[in-house]
C-alpha cells in the first residue's frame, strides 16, 4: 500500500509471524487485520489497489521407518501364566497364585520388604495374602505384571463398581498408585445413591482426595443427599468417617437411617 507522506515509497501495513497449520484445521487466520477506513482510504492505495504478500511453505512427514508400540506387557503377561522360572507361591483364601518375586518387588514396596527386607516371610518363598478375595488378587496380579486392567467382562454396572472398590483397597495395600488412580477414576464414573456413601468411607479411609472430591459435589445436590440418607452405606458412612460430618463437609440427612455416634 501507499505512504500518504511518501507517495512513491509503499508501506508495509501489517506483518505476522510464522504460525504453523495443524491438518486438523480448515481455516486459521486474523479477525483483525486491517480497519475497513484505512482499506478504503485513497491515500493509501496505489492505482486503486493493494497486495497481500505471503509465503507458504508445505511440509510433508519424512519418509521413516514405523516403530510399533511396545509389546513389553504383553510378554510379562505372559510370563504371568507360565510356572517355568516362578520362584514365589502367594497362598490368597485357600487359592495358590505363583509369580516371579523380582517382579513383585520391582511393582510393589510391600512385596519388596515382603520378599528381600525387614517384613521378609519366614521360608522366602510362600506369602500368605489375608483379607482378599481370590478373584480380586488375581486382577492384582495381572495389573503388576502387565500395567493394566483384564478386559472388561459383560457385566460393566454394579460388578465392575464392587471390583473397583476391592481393587481400590488392594492398590492401596500394595502401594500401587497407578492402579488407585485408575480404580478412582472407575468409581468416579458410576457414582449413585446406592453406593456413594460406601465409595466416600473408601476415599476418606485410603485417602483418595481426587475421589472424595468428586462424591462431595454429587452429594451438594439436595436430591442426592436426600436419597442417599435412605441407604443403609450412609449410616456405615457416619459410623465409620464422622469427621466428614463434625468438619461440616456433609449435611447430616433428615431422613436418615439409625443415630450417628457423633450426635449428628
Amino acid at each position: 500500500m501507499t505512504d500518504p507522506v511518501l507517495p512513491q515509497r509503499e508501506q508495509l501495513v501489517d506483518e505476522r509471524p510464522h504460525i504453523p497449520l495443524p491438518q486438523t484445521y480448515y481455516t486459521y487466520g486474523y479477525p483483525h487485520f486491517i480497519s475497513p477506513e484505512k482499506l478504503e482510504n485513497p491515500a493509501y492505495l496505489k492505482d486503486d489497489s493493494f497486495t497481500f504478500l505471503w509465503d507458504i511453505t508445505v511440509e510433508r512427514p519424512p519418509f521413516v521407518v514405523d516403530v510399533p508400540p511396545s509389546t513389553l506387557c504383553w510378554h510379562l503377561g505372559d510370563l504371568l501364566g507360565e510356572t517355568e522360572g516362578a520362584d514365589v507361591t502367594l497362598d490368597v483364601g485357600g487359592e495358590t497364585f505363583t509369580a516371579h518375586r523380582y517382579v513383585l518387588a520391582s511393582r510393589s514396596l510391600v512385596f519388596k520388604a515382603q520378599l528381600f527386607g525387614p517384613m521378609k516371610v519366614e521360608n522366602g518363598t510362600t506369602i500368605r495374602v489375608d483379607d482378599m478375595h481370590p478373584d480380586v488378587f488375581r486382577v492384582l496380579l495381572h495389573f503388576i505384571y502387565t500395567d493394566e486392567l483384564p478386559a472388561e467382562g459383560d457385566d460393566k454396572d454394579d460388578g465392575e463398581a464392587i471390583m473397583a472398590q476391592h481393587l481400590l483397597v488392594a492398590a492401596d495395600k500394595y502401594d500401587l498408585p497407578r492402579l488407585k488412580l485408575i480404580c478412582e477414576n472407575k468409581l468416579s464414573k458410576r457414582l449413585d445413591v446406592s453406593t456413594v456413601a460406601t465409595t466416600l468411607a473408601l476415599a476418606e479411609q485410603h485417602g483418595c482426595h481426587g475421589l472424595k472430591e468428586v462424591i462431595l459435589r454429587f452429594l451438594k445436590l439436595p436430591s442426592n443427599m436426600e436419597a442417599v440418607g435412605r441407604t443403609v452405606g450412609y449410616r456405615h458412612l457416619r459410623e465409620s468417617c464422622p469427621s466428614l460430618f463434625i468438619s461440616g463437609l456433609i449435611r447430616p440427612s433428615e431422613n436418615s437411617n439409625g443415630a450417628s455416634p457423633t450426635g449428628y
